[in-house]
């Protein structure tokens, strides 16, 4: 009897620790849960968007950039982790003005994964309110060229309407949001004023930036430039022989300092243009439609764009 009367009293204190054990387990499992649920799920179109959205929502966001760092966001061909985290997005921010056209990978992106039902609620441009400006070429007078983030006043208003959005999907973190990006839209009220400075002391003969995409006419008119370029929009036609042979009789009659290479597309056309006419590639190059890799200079979309401000006085002042 004593054997048993001691068997029961083990039997119970074991049943009880692990009572105990599996109530701990419940407890953290659900905190885990709660932290994971406790985060916006949002996905963007490219590395840009993802570094201003976290610079505005900073903890209370998770955010998934659809287009790798260093690839060209007009056309994407979306991985399977794309689909599954655009499927389960609570937001979407993308560029608009026609970025995200190209092989219409982003329509195609919301179709598949039903969230194109949900646009209103789900999907959001970030470039609304922005006064667009419109391509050149024959036949594309019509279409807006999407680098509208290349002049920080327009990237100021990406912030705010980011910051907007969050707000009004997450109501009770609204005060972090509205001081992350008040923060955020001071540092680059800085660089935009130096930046206007800078540009200044460049002689008019010699303002004018030629690139391989022409990325920058945004850039250019917000800070007292002239924009010329080889092919006018990333696509398929990009350094033909007549855009290389208009581009070059220019280049050779501007007799300019420097040429410049953007890091998302290939140096091919740019060095014929500098072998053509003589005139030296830019050691910097610059940042269009995607941030530099973590750890390296242009990670952000600050630091891009006083990267490339840096770049375009030096190249143009010498």
């Amino acid at each position: 009897m004593k054997f048993l009367y001691k068997k029961k009293i083990y039997v119970t204190l074991m049943i009880a620790a692990l009572l105990m054990l599996t109530a701990c387990g419940t407890s953290a499992g659900k905190d885990e849960k709660k932290s994971d649920e406790g985060k916006l799920s949002i996905v963007v179109t490219n590395s840009i968007l993802e570094d201003m959205v976290n610079q505005v929502g900073g903890k209370h966001v998770d955010v998934h950039s659809l287009v790798p760092i260093a690839q060209d966001p007009h056309e994407h061909e979306p991985l399977p982790a794309d689909t599954a985290k655009t499927s389960k997005a609570e937001l979407i921010f993308y560029n608009g003005l026609n970025l995200e056209t190209g092989n219409g990978w982003f329509t195609k992106l919301l179709d598949s994964t039903q969230q194109k039902d949900k646009e209103d609620k789900v999907t959001f441009a970030v470039s609304k309110g922005i006064d667009p400006i419109h391509l050149e070429s024959k036949g594309q007078e019509n279409e807006q060229d999407p680098h509208a983030w290349l002049s920080i006043q327009n990237g100021i208003k990406y912030i705010q309407n980011i910051e907007k959005t969050l707000s009004e999907k997450d109501p009770d973190n609204r005060a972090d949001y509205e001081k992350n990006a008040a923060a955020y839209i001071s540092k680059l009220e800085v660089v935009d004023k130096k930046a206007k400075k800078q540009m200044s002391d460049i002689p008019k003969d010699k303002a004018i930036l030629i690139t391989s995409e022409g990325a920058f006419k945004y850039f250019t008119q917000a800070y007292g430039l002239r924009a010329e370029y080889i092919w006018e929009i990333n696509s398929e036609n990009e350094g033909t022989p007549d855009q290389l042979t208009r581009i070059v009789d220019l280049a050779k009659d501007l007799k300019l300092p420097s040429l410049f290479v953007e890091t998302s597309v290939n140096d091919k056309s740019m060095k014929t243009l500098s072998q053509e006419t003589g005139v030296p590639i830019h050691d910097g190059k610059l940042f269009t439609d995607s941030l530099a890799n973590k750890g390296e200079p242009g990670d952000t979309y600050l630091s891009m764009m006083e990267w490339n401000i840096k770049q375009i006085h030096d190249g143009l002042s010498k």
